[in-house]
């Protein structure tokens, strides 16, 4: 009798074990249909990565050099310079995605802060009809100068290289390309004479915008834009000293490549090209993202700043906010001189 239990349950275990054997078979082994398919698309993926037209491709793209019938300056003795499509791909991917989210963001910040402030910073005290000469005529005419040139080249420079992305679907492929042509021929004739405005600017004002002391207590309480009050400044701030420094090195950088793309005919190399027109697309769209807060804060960002460069002076009250130092050194040497009613400032140019 034992005997025969046993071999019950064994039987039993038997046919259990069976049972489950099969269920799960049933269930997993049509699955490896799948995995047929996988592997089968793995060694499709495999020879199309060797493929011998692509490898022949690669090849070509190594840049060996050769025997080719064009001559020029441009020459590389090779079949295809693969340089191009790399840099059309930074052209086309990094520089052409992010640059626009650059720009973006600044105009955000500065809309969120004119917002936050109720229009810009205001004058604390009220104008008291005296004013101080803040910029000479000719520093006045340079800079007008120097800024109409740099809007146009600016626009003129923006659409052609986000036009493909923007402009096409509103002009279309015809109107586009007339404006592209115009574009850039103006962008191209007025670079140069940018240039000297550029260079010009750089050692005119070089002088007032050494650092010092002054301008880390300016950054420190957040050069008047946060919190309450105004800090110290001579005449040049904080901020206006970093701009001064962008155009320096940013802007300069812009200027140089510039005149590398407009005059080809100095034996430049393509890669040579390339990289020019690389890092000025990088630098002019950061100078143009710094430009849009420079161009805020001295219009409707702050309020009596955009008297100085269109009458040349500002209030007395402007002075003493912003440029406290300066005001102060100023008003010893400045005479005097009756208008009516109200007194002005003026101080001899030099």
């Amino acid at each position: 009798m034992a005997m025969n239990e046993r071999a019950k349950r064994r039987h039993a275990r038997i046919m259990i074990w069976t049972a489950v054997i099969i269920v799960f078979g049933a269930m997993f082994l049509p699955l490896t249909g799948y995995l047929y398919v996988d592997l089968v698309s793995a060694e499709a993926a495999n020879a199309e990565q060797t493929n011998p037209r692509a490898n022949y491709w690669r090849a070509v793209r190594e840049g060996n050099a050769g025997y080719v019938a064009s001559q020029g300056p441009y020459t590389t003795n090779t079949l295809v310079q693969n340089g191009g499509q790399n840099w059309r791909q930074v052209r086309n991917g990094p520089i052409a995605t992010y640059g626009p989210w650059l720009l973006a963001i600044v105009v955000l910040a500065i809309g969120i802060f004119h917002i936050s402030t109720s229009g810009g910073i205001k004058l604390g005290q009220p104008r008291s009809g005296k004013t101080v000469l803040r910029w000479t005529l000719g520093e006045r005419v340079l800079h007008w100068y120097t800024a109409i040139l740099f809007i146009i080249l600016a626009v003129s420079g923006l659409s052609l290289l986000f036009g493909k992305a923007v402009l096409i679907p509103l002009l279309g492929k015809a109107g586009f390309a007339a404006w592209a042509n115009l574009a850039m021929t103006v962008h191209n004739y007025l670079g140069p004479f940018f240039v000297v405005g550029v260079l010009l600017e750089v050692l005119w004002w070089i002088r007032h915008n050494i650092p010092n002391a002054t301008d880390m207590k300016w950054f420190a309480k957040g050069g008047g834009f946060v919190g309450s009050g105004h800090p110290p400044a001579g005449r040049m701030n904080g901020g206006e000293k970093v701009w001064f420094w962008i155009i320096a090195t940013v802007g300069v950088a812009v200027c140089v490549t510039g005149l590398i793309l407009n005059f080809p005919n100095f034996e430049q190399t393509r890669e040579t090209m390339q990289l020019a027109s690389t890092i000025h697309a990088i630098t002019g769209m950061i100078w143009v993202a710094v430009a849009l807060g420079h161009i805020y804060i001295g219009t409707a960002g702050s309020e009596g700043s955009l008297e100085a460069m269109t009458t040349g002076r500002v209030s007395s009250e402007w002075a003493k906010q912003h440029h406290d130092q300066w005001y102060e050194e100023v008003k010893h040497t400045e005479e005097a001189t009756s208008t009516g009613a109200s007194g002005t400032v003026a101080r001899q140019p030099g």
